[in-house]
């Protein structure tokens, strides 16, 4: 048997959680078709998603395509969730991309295929609700080639019966000229024996080379192969699923090798204990094995696997080992997180999605104790990472990253239901970035001027590319100070970064220790180690903060605010009255492109003004203005900046974060 790691994308309302159900039904794994409205899906199994009808949390199920075993996994399709996507990606062998024969391509349809094609990700595009009303077959392919990929095949001609419950989806016959041609023109770009062959040979490609190829270009990302068909009526359903056994590459792995997997996913059991979802890449893992786990180049923790749920037949049975290539729940590593490699990490965890761009304060009802609150908070935040809790001890506040309004709805029922915490949530804000305007430098010497600590810390901070993030490099010897000291000062550094002078998170630059010193350790004339009289980390940790943001505020930063780039579908007679309400949104519209009584116009503008945007669109169209947007990049903030609150000592205000510095007795000089 070969394994197939299968993801299931597409924009929200797509029908991917139907075309899960069908796919299973299929297979025979499961006996009656559950539907999203109904709450019965195989794989919605929060109460939530089946209240709201909407996928939240990715899920795993298997079945089999003759000697493929074939772990699907569902992955939500609403914008406020992508980062469920972002952790199915690092572990999938192949997706299908769901697309709606009513709606086509849309907004998150393109990020997603953007996102497949950087990662080279063998994908399959498989168009769905032939049967709905309003249903298109020429102008989504259209659609497709346009916006998506001119590497396009349709493998079927058009629907009979479209837009209707009899909707029938053909499949080319192998040797139909009408797929053969389309094959030949496609295959022959990107393979130069094929093209080669094809004209030296002044005859038609056999259509079984013509089938390898697809197969291999397919699974090298270069092609992708379009299906049409209904997961509610089962049209086109058994074309799909050939194109899954035969065009999709299976898992490889030696299972002999050193064991090397990754987390995407994970949760707590019904006792509380640490359930790891791990797609394996190479070794065995058994009960009972000892593993490292953690991020980076050094395992950050180790434990005893106790338990491994393997997935087969439609659910999870428990199993004694797992091998490469297979999907895995593994218990008992407590400490482990999403993203962790298990065993021999294989490469550094890349982001492929944008970080989130909103937050908001959760504030708890009058009667819950904040420790509670943020136990809660803590517990989902080992779920998704990207929550992002931000502690202010100061204001006794905690707030959390966001993607959109549906996301926090979310937060707060899984609050209510899961930990009977009640909360609500304050207006959600913008999270915008700051990076340095120039370079600036500073230093403070130990026992000199107004220094209290015992440490000497000099620092530089320049400007580097975008999207480089920090870099931290060292002018002195390593050798001039212990280790620890060291590794003090460079930690202070890059949490001292999450928050620049205006309050946000201060990111492409380069910060450089220019100056370095230390007091080893000391005794009374008794022989007695004297702390006051040492340097310790603690000396480094509260002077660095000091000498960075002095050196920051010599360099001076910009403050970014994150963009959405824009697509709005309208009639041409509404443009006018359109642009000065872009301009006071202070987006930055492209040219306008107006085909007779339509006008599409794209451009960026403010996170923070889309939802307003959305809000006047309406009155401004007639109703028939239609607006699809994604993050796009960061640009500098026009107008009053925005500042964010600190939640640390504030090291910009030397007396009074030297107020809040615990701080210790004279030193050796005893003045």
């Amino acid at each position: 048997m070969h394994t197939l790691n299968l993801g299931i994308l597409a924009h929200v309302d797509a029908g991917k959680t139907s075309l899960t159900e069908r796919l299973l039904h299929t297979a025979g794994i499961i006996d009656e078709l559950g539907r999203v409205d109904d709450g019965n899906t195989q794989t919605d199994s929060l109460a939530l998603e089946r209240r709201r009808g909407i996928t939240i949390k990715s899920a795993v199920v298997s079945f089999d395509i003759d000697d493929v075993t074939v772990n699907l996994i569902d992955t939500p399709g609403h914008p406020d969730f992508i980062a469920e996507v972002e952790r199915v990606l690092s572990v999938l062998d192949g997706a299908v991309l769901v697309i709606s024969a009513v709606e086509g391509v849309q907004a998150q349809t393109r990020v997603l295929m953007r996102t497949l094609q950087r990662l080279r990700i063998p994908t399959l595009v498989f168009v769905n609700k032939t049967d709905r009303a309003g249903a298109r077959y020429e102008q989504v392919l259209r659609n497709i080639a346009a916006k998506l990929t001119p590497n396009a095949v349709a493998m079927g001609p058009a629907v009979t019966g479209l837009g209707t419950r009899d909707a029938h989806c053909p499949s080319y016959a192998a040797d139909d000229h009408r797929l053969t041609d389309r094959l030949t023109d496609l295959l022959t770009v990107h393979d130069d024996a094929l093209l080669a062959a094809y004209v030296e040979g002044g005859e038609p490609i056999a259509h079984t080379r013509l089938h390898e190829e697809l197969a291999a270009q397919t699974g090298q990302a270069l092609v992708h192969p379009v299906y049409f068909g209904s997961a509610v009526t089962g049209a086109g359903i058994a074309a799909l699923t050939s194109g899954i056994k035969e065009l999709l590459p299976a898992a490889q792995g030696d299972a002999d090798g050193p064991v090397s997997g990754t987390v995407f996913k994970a949760e707590r059991g019904p006792a509380g204990e640490s359930l790891a979802y791990v797609r394996m890449f190479s070794g065995t893992v058994r009960t009972r094995d000892r593993l490292p786990f953690g991020q980076g180049p050094a395992a950050a923790g180790e434990g005893k696997v106790t338990g491994i749920d393997v997935f087969a037949h439609g659910s999870d049975i428990r199993g004694a080992s797992v091998g490469p290539g297979r999907i895995a729940k593994l218990r008992g590593l407590t400490g482990i997180r999403i993203g962790d490699a298990v065993g021999v990490a294989r490469k550094a965890t890349e982001h492929h999605f944008a970080p989130p761009t909103l937050e908001s304060v959760v504030v708890p009802a009058p009667h819950v104790p904040r420790g509670e609150l943020h136990f809660a908070l803590a517990q989902l935040a080992e779920q998704d990472p990207l929550i992002n809790l931000r502690q202010d001890d100061i204001r006794k506040e905690v707030s959390v990253s966001l993607y959109g309004e549906v996301q926090k709805e979310v937060i707060e029922a899984t609050l209510a239901e899961e930990f009977g915490i009640d909360v609500t949530f304050r207006e959600t804000t913008t999270i915008c970035l700051e990076r340095p305007s120039g370079t600036g430098a500073a230093f403070e010497i130990i026992d000199k001027d107004d220094n209290p600590f015992l440490a000497t810390v000099g620092l530089r901070v320049d400007p580097a590319p975008i999207g480089s993030g920090v870099d931290y490099r060292l002018e002195v010897e390593l050798g001039s100070m212990p280790y620890s000291l060291m590794r003090a000062v460079e930690e202070t550094v890059l949490e001292t970064l999450g928050q620049g002078l205006h309050g946000w998170r201060v990111t492409d630059c380069t910060v450089t220790m220019t100056h370095s010193g230390y007091w080893p350790r000391q005794s009374h004339s008794h022989g007695t180690f004297d702390k006051a009289m040492s340097s310790t980390a603690g000396d480094f940790r509260s002077l660095t903060p000091l000498v960075l943001m002095a050196a920051l505020q010599q360099a001076g930063t910009t403050v970014y605010e994150p963009m959405h780039r824009f697509r709005l579908e309208l009639p041409a007679d509404a443009l006018g009255p359109l642009l000065p309400v872009l301009a006071h949104l202070t987006a930055v519209p492209g040219p306008p492109s107006v085909d007779g009584a339509l006008c599409v116009l794209e451009g960026e503008i403010p996170v923070a003004r889309v939802h307003e945007l959305q809000q006047r669109l309406p009155s401004l169209t007639r109703g028939e203005g239609v607006l699809e947007s994604a993050f796009a990049s960061h640009r500098p903030v026009i107008g009053s900046l925005p500042r964010r609150s600190r939640t640390d000592r504030d090291p910009l205000n030397r007396k009074e974060y030297l107020l809040r510095t615990a701080l210790r007795g004279p030193g050796p000089s005893g003045e």
